[in-house]
């Protein structure tokens, strides 16, 4: 089993998935974004199906690019009808095979790779979900594509939790417009190709997903505090540190993605995260003392010159259209989620984040 891996997070999944899981018995997957961390958790979790739960397995593709899969994406194991396939999302694909599912989990999301591949992370998101969407037409497949909370840019505070009906306020010119307006073009591209040629393809807003696997040099907040915990130095929280964000420990997040997937109405987006506790930089930072049982320390620094400009200040999502149409509910709370990460962070971190 790969080392990023809390084995009873697997079974966590397939017991919240329940009835669910059985759409992909003797099913092709393809998984995009196969190395990275979600991309990962869900080649995980189809081993783990195949082995306990479904009556006939599933065969999965998984497709990356390996730009920003890191050394934790060399680490992926293979399983009896696993197959890994070298490739950029951008350019044309022809699996050879029949394809039922495609989860489009490609994509760069940390704002300090972002920053580092605009035109990438666009393309990603834009040309790669065309792709996609083409091969979903000529595969009758059902197709999940992952757009972001970003969307909603910087949410005015009557809308938070925000409901996937608030559309948002982001610059098309600023600093993160190569991703949340990607993202934004992204699902209207499903919603074309739902609309002209009957692709089913629902759509996923992910909030602030973490949990083991996570790269030292994600840059996001919790690999960000970890490894510093890790190297004994204090976490680093940019600006005032008052900015709120609310946490979704993976396995939860996992389970809203394959619910979306399965049962989404086509066409329509899904926000998928915990609406619970919403939290400051600072509050989390004595979230994660009390869980240690001990200081770990608080350092306010300036944004690096690395990080786009414009960060939102709160992010929270209203889930009553998952909870009801995808009976989608997490359970891990964030000091549990917490105290999972940080256990696995401090045998599989160095303490040592690049700069």
């Amino acid at each position: 089993m790969n080392d990023f891996i809390i084995q009873p997070d697997l079974a966590e999944i397939a017991r919240g998935l329940g009835p669910t899981a059985r759409a992909f018995s003797g099913k092709t997957v393809l998984i995009t974004g196969g190395r990275g961390f979600l991309g990962r958790y869900f080649t995980e979790t189809f081993a783990y199906l195949n082995e306990r739960v479904l009556n006939e397995p599933c065969r999965v593709l998984a497709m990356d690019n390996l730009i920003t899969a890191g050394a934790a994406g060399a680490r992926t194991r293979a399983f009896l009808g696993y197959k890994f396939i070298k490739h950029d999302v951008v350019e044309p694909f022809a699996p050879g095979e029949r394809v039922d599912f495609i989860l489009h989990a490609a994509g760069i999301a940390s704002p300090h790779y972002y920053r580092a591949y605009p035109l990438e992370t666009l393309e990603v998101a834009v040309q790669g979900t065309k792709r996609m969407l083409e091969l979903a037409r000529q595969s009758s497949a059902r197709m999940l594509f992952f757009s972001s909370s970003e969307i909603y840019g910087n949410p005015d505070p009557r809308f938070v939790p925000t409901p996937e009906t608030y559309r948002g306020s982001v610059s098309c010119l600023g600093p993160r417009a190569c991703y949340d307006e990607s993202k934004r073009l992204g699902e209207t591209l499903c919603e074309i190709f739902h609309a002209k040629h009957g692709v089913s393809v629902s759509i996923v807003r992910p909030f602030n997903v973490y949990g083991p696997g996570m790269q030292e040099n994600d840059y996001r907040v919790l690999p960000n505090f970890a490894s510093r915990i890790k190297g004994g130095l204090p976490v680093s929280v940019y600006g005032g540190g008052g900015q709120t964000r609310t946490f979704c420990y993976v396995t939860d997040a996992i389970n809203g993605f394959l619910r979306a997937l399965v049962r989404g109405r086509s066409a329509e987006a899904y926000n998928v995260g915990n609406p619970t506790p919403e939290v400051s930089m600072q509050d989390l930072v004595r979230r994660i003392e009390s869980v240690l049982g001990r200081r770990v320390g608080l350092k306010k620094v300036p944004y690096p010159s690395s990080y786009p400009a414009d960060e939102p200040l709160k992010r929270c999502p209203d889930i009553t259209k998952a909870e009801k149409t995808l009976g989608y509910r997490p359970s891990v709370t964030l000091d549990e989620g917490l105290r999972r990460f940080l256990s696995w962070s401090d045998s599989a971190y160095t303490g040592r984040q690049k700069p």
